[in-house]
C-alpha cells in the first residue's frame, strides 16, 4: 500500500454514485489523500443522510446531479449499476478520463503479496457457488472470505486488516464492465442467459463483459459443458501460458472435466493421468438442495477450490457445511401432501428454468417486471410439468400470452393486481389448483420491485402467506 499513497496523494476523483459500493470507495480514496468529490442521481433521504456522512469527513458531494463531469476530474469511479450510456461517462471519454468500477479500485489496491482472486460469474447461481466455494476453502484451513457482490466489501478485504490466503469472489457483468484490468488466478462462468440487456444493450456485449472474468487467468478457465457459450467465452480469452480449460457437467466428465457418476462428484481434471483416473469428491446427497442446477453450482466451485489445490475431502467437508441463503429453492412447508417452495430469487427465466426442472408436478406462481425478457422458450420447456399457473404483478401479460401459445391446456389464473397483498391471493388460488404430490413454486422469472421492494420481501410474503394458509 505504500507506494500507493503517494499516487494518489492530490488526485481529484470523483465517485459515481452513493450506496454500497459508492460510500466505502470515498471514503478509502479519501484516506489515501485523494481530492474525492461524490456525485448522485437521487437526493432523497438516504442519500441525504449518506451525504452529511461523507462531508462530516471533508469530502464534497453533489446530490442530484449524476450527469455533468466535475471540472478538474482525472478519475472516476463508479457504482457498478450506472450505464454505459450515461451523460457523465460520454463526458469523462470526451476528455480522457478513465472510468474504474470499485472491482478495478480494489484491484489496484492490493498490497504486494495479495491473496489470489478465485472469480465467478453467469447469470445465476454466482452467490450459491461463491458461497460454497468459501465453505470448501475454509474447510481445507485457508483464510478466505465471500466477496464481492456479496458477504464481505471487496475494498475492505484488500485495504483492511483482515489477511487472507485466497478471496472467493462473486463479480456481477456490470462490475466485469469496469474491470479492465482484473487478472484472477482462476475464474468460472456458470452460464449465459439473456439479462439486463436493457443495461449491456445487446446479448454480445453483455456475453463479452461477462468473459472479461477469463482475461489473464493462470492456472483454470472453469466453464459449463451444457452452455456452450460459455466454452466460446474461454476459446476467446487471452490467458496466461499454461492456464487450462475445465468443464463441469451433470454427465460423466471427460478428461479435463468435473462430473456425475452414480451420484458421485468426480473429478477428471486435477488428478495424475487423467485420462485413466478419476478422484472422489462428494455425493451428489451432500450438496443441499441436490436440485440439478445446484449440482452444477457445487461442480463449478469444487473446479475453482481444485485449481487452487484444494484436497478432495475439503471438497466433501465444504459442502455438507454449506447452507443455501434464504428464497433459493427454499421447501417452505407441506399443506394437504403439497409442497410449498419459495425461490423468489428466480428473477430472470434463466433462473426459473432451472427451479421448474427440479419438480414434476407444479402450480407456478409467476410475474413481476421481465427487463425486457420473452418467456416462449421458458413455457415451452416446462409446460409438461404444470399443473397450473398464477400470474401476478407488472408484465404478468408477456407470460400469460407465451402460456396461450405453448400451453394451452395449462389453467391460467392471471391477478389483475400489483399491491403486496396479492401474495396471498396468489397462494391461495395455487392452493386451490394444486393436488396431493404437486408442487407450489414461487419462481417469479421476473424482478421484484413493481410490487416490493426487493425478492427477500417477495419471498417473505410467500412464505408469511403460505403460513397464514397452514393455520
Amino acid at each position: 500500500m505504500g507506494n500507493e499513497v503517494t499516487h494518489w496523494q492530490g488526485q481529484h476523483v470523483t465517485v459515481a454514485g452513493l450506496g454500497v459500493s459508492g460510500v466505502p470507495a470515498a471514503k478509502v480514496l479519501h484516506g489515501l489523500g485523494a481530492r474525492v468529490t461524490v456525485v448522485n442521481d437521487g437526493a432523497d433521504e438516504r442519500a441525504r443522510a449518506q451525504a452529511a456522512e461523507l462531508e462530516a469527513l471533508g469530502i464534497t458531494v453533489r446530490l442530484g446531479d449524476g450527469d455533468s463531469l466535475p471540472q478538474g476530474t482525472e478519475l472516476i469511479v463508479t457504482a457498478p449499476g450506472w450505464k454505459p450510456t450515461k451523460p457523465l461517462f460520454a463526458a469523462a471519454a470526451a476528455a480522457g478520463v478513465p472510468v474504474w468500477g470499485d472491482v478495478e479500485l480494489a484491484w489496484r489496491l492490493r498490497g504486494e503479496n495479495a491473496a489470489p482472486w478465485l472469480a465467478v460469474t453467469g447469470t445465476n447461481g454466482k452467490t450459491t457457488t461463491v458461497q460454497m466455494l468459501a465453505s470448501i476453502l475454509n474447510a481445507a484451513g485457508l483464510r478466505t472470505a465471500a466477496v464481492g457482490n456479496i458477504g464481505v466489501s471487496l475494498l475492505d478485504a484488500v485495504t483492511g486488516e483482515q489477511e487472507y490466503d485466497v478471496l472467493a469472489v462473486e463479480l456481477s457483468s456490470y462490475q466485469l464492465h469496469w474491470a479492465p484490468s482484473l487478472r484472477a488466478h482462476s475464474a468460472a462462468v456458470l452460464n449465459l442467459a439473456p439479462d439486463h440487456l436493457d443495461w449491456h444493450g445487446s446479448m454480445e456485449a453483455y456475453a463479452a463483459d461477462k468473459g472479461r472474468i477469463y482475461a489473464g487467468n493462470q492456472v483454470a478457465c472453469v466453464y459449463n459443458v451444457a452452455d456452450q457459450a460459455t466454452e466460446d467465452l474461454v476459446r476467446e480469452a487471452d490467458v496466461e501460458e499454461g492456464c487450462r480449460a475445465i468443464g463441469f457437467t451433470l454427465g460423466a466428465p471427460a478428461p479435463s472435466q468435473l462430473g456425475v457418476v452414480d451420484g458421485i462428484l468426480v473429478d477428471r481434471a486435477f488428478v495424475e493421468n487423467r485420462r485413466k483416473n478419476a478422484q472422489e469428491l462428494a455425493e451428489v446427497t451432500d450438496v443441499n438442495p441436490p436440485a440439478p442446477h445446484n449440482i452444477a453450482n457445487a461442480l463449478a466451485a469444487a473446479a475453482l477450490a481444485r485449481a487452487y489445490g484444494v484436497p478432495a475431502a475439503a471438497v466433501r467437508d465444504g459442502l455438507r457445511a454449506f447452507t443455501p441463503d434464504a428464497h433459493r429453492i427454499a421447501h417452505v412447508a407441506d399443506l394437504d401432501e403439497v409442497a410449498y417452495v419459495d425461490d423468489s430469487k428466480a428473477t430472470n427465466t434463466h433462473a426459473a428454468e432451472a427451479s421448474l426442472a427440479a419438480y414434476e408436478s407444479i402450480v407456478w406462481i409467476a410475474g413481476g417486471l421481465a427487463k425486457g425478457a420473452t418467456f416462449d422458450e421458458l413455457v415451452t420447456g416446462a409446460a409438461k410439468r404444470l399443473r397450473g399457473v398464477v400470474l401476478i404483478g407488472a408484465d404478468r401479460a408477456l407470460i400469460r400470452e407465451a402460456l396461450a401459445r405453448h400451453a394451452p391446456q395449462v389453467p391460467v389464473v392471471d391477478l389483475d393486481r400489483t399491491d403486496t397483498g396479492a401474495m396471498l391471493a396468489a397462494v391461495q388460488e395455487a392452493r386451490r389448483l394444486a393436488r396431493p404430490g404437486d408442487t407450489v413454486l414461487l419462481a417469479p422469472a421476473c424482478a421484484s420491485m413493481d410490487m416490493f421492494v426487493n425478492y427477500n420481501k417477495r419471498g417473505d410474503a410467500f412464505a408469511q402467506a403460505v403460513r397464514e394458509l397452514g393455520a
